[in-house]
């Protein structure tokens, strides 16, 4: 019985995918006239979508976004990392010309432009990823949700291909659509991309000038006030029970009248209009926030991850990160712990697959086991005790 449980699975996971199939291969005769309504061409489409099937694991990861389900001291740890702000720092140096003609182009700081590079694809070490076709046709009519957007990033996608902008094998990223040394979704693409090397083509995946420019593009339309600042950490006084949010913005005066002071607990420094954000609740740090702080939320729509771009730009200026205590008694780890705690994992016999920081679903099982000998709640999470227990 044990040698044929999982041939067992396998026919039953079969015969679930067979529907799903049927309802793509409808589906996709459905986009395919819903581009050539919009001006794309039969090759262009079918070229594009030869031998496409669903990718069911993207359903899985739509699901999984770890901007809305990791803990936001989790998820700074690891984007805002000593190497992180290394390897930042070096390709500020790298890259000085190309970022000074930036900043005096579109008024961006090169740090938050760099931040940005470093949060989405690691400096561009994160490469490659799902044919954007696949993924955004598979979320597009198999999707729980925001079908109609997909669709769109779909077809602005052909248009790509169509243009000639970019070949349809470069066109690899997320399972959102997402690609580039930037992570440019394809309509944005479309409409703030910019050719900053002078070759006459807008290209993200090959050009660093020209994904720099655009990310710096796309911060400028979403409002960037030049030689502004996104904000900075704060102390808020105990008790405190006035207006919360970065939507909520007022003075600097109204803040300081209400006892709210730097983290050191000097006076405030001058802001444009403010909000206070506290993104783990009233017991852990506070930031005031401009709108450049909406402008790197504006990038992904979650607060962590305007948090993770704010603060590495400040690291990379040499400044400190969150001085402030996050309300758990489990710290987050470093993309080097984690990588750490694998190796731990697997010299303790568990299969975890490539020790290479990425927490995957054998890890999270691996720490869940780990857990439960300790006498620890099983949440899979790779954090600071787990990581401690296993030296």
């Amino acid at each position: 019985m044990r040698a044929r449980f999982p041939a067992f699975i396998t026919l039953v996971a079969g015969l679930a995918c067979q529907p799903a199939q049927a309802d793509f291969r409808s589906c996709v005769a459905g986009l395919r006239s819903h581009a050539l309504a919009q001006g794309i061409s039969a090759g262009t489409f079918d070229s594009a979508m030869q031998g496409v099937e669903p990718d069911l694991k993207i359903l899985e990861l739509m699901n999984n976004q770890p901007e809305f389900k990791t803990p936001v001291w989790d998820y700074l740890a690891t984007l805002v990392d000593e190497q992180k702000v290394a390897d930042g720092k070096a390709m500020l140096a790298k890259h000085a010309g190309t970022l000074a003609r930036i900043e005096q182009a579109y008024g961006v700081d090169r740090h938050t432009v760099v931040a940005v590079w470093g949060v989405e694809s690691d400096f561009g070490q994160i490469a490659s990823g799902r044919y954007l076709p696949q993924a955004l046709s598979t979320v597009a009519c198999l999707g729980s949700r925001r079908q109609e957007f997909f669709r769109k990033e779909l077809m602005a996608t052909l248009k790509i291909i169509q243009r000639g902008d970019l070949a349809a094998e470069k066109l690899r990223g997320s399972w959102a659509g997402a690609f580039g040394h930037t992570q440019f979704m394809p309509t944005t693409y479309l409409s703030l991309a910019v050719d900053f090397d002078g070759d006459g083509r807008r290209d993200l995946v090959d050009s660093i000038p020209d994904a720099l420019a655009s990310t710096a593009n796309y911060l400028k339309k979403s409002g960037w006030i030049s030689g502004a600042s996104w904000g900075y950490e704060v102390r808020v006084p105990q008790g405190y029970s006035g207006p919360t949010g970065r939507g909520g913005k007022q003075s600097t005066e109204s803040w300081a009248g209400r006892g709210i002071t730097r983290i050191d607990g000097s006076a405030l420094v001058s802001l444009p209009p403010a909000g206070l954000l506290m993104p783990a609740g009233r017991n852990g740090p506070a930031f005031l926030v401009t709108k450049n702080f909406d402008a790197a939320y504006a990038y992904n729509a979650a607060e962590s991850y305007a948090l993770a771009i704010s603060v590495l730009s400040d690291r990379l200026k040499g400044r400190p990160g969150v001085r402030g205590a996050w309300p758990t008694d489990d710290r987050g780890l470093s993309r080097a712990e984690r990588k750490t705690l694998q190796e731990r994992l697997i010299a303790r016999g568990y299969d975890v697959g490539k020790p290479d920081g990425a927490i995957g679903a054998l890890t999270r099982a691996a720490i869940k086991d780990v857990e439960a000998r300790l006498g620890l709640p099983q949440t899979g999470r790779p954090g600071g005790k787990v990581f401690d227990a296993l030296r």
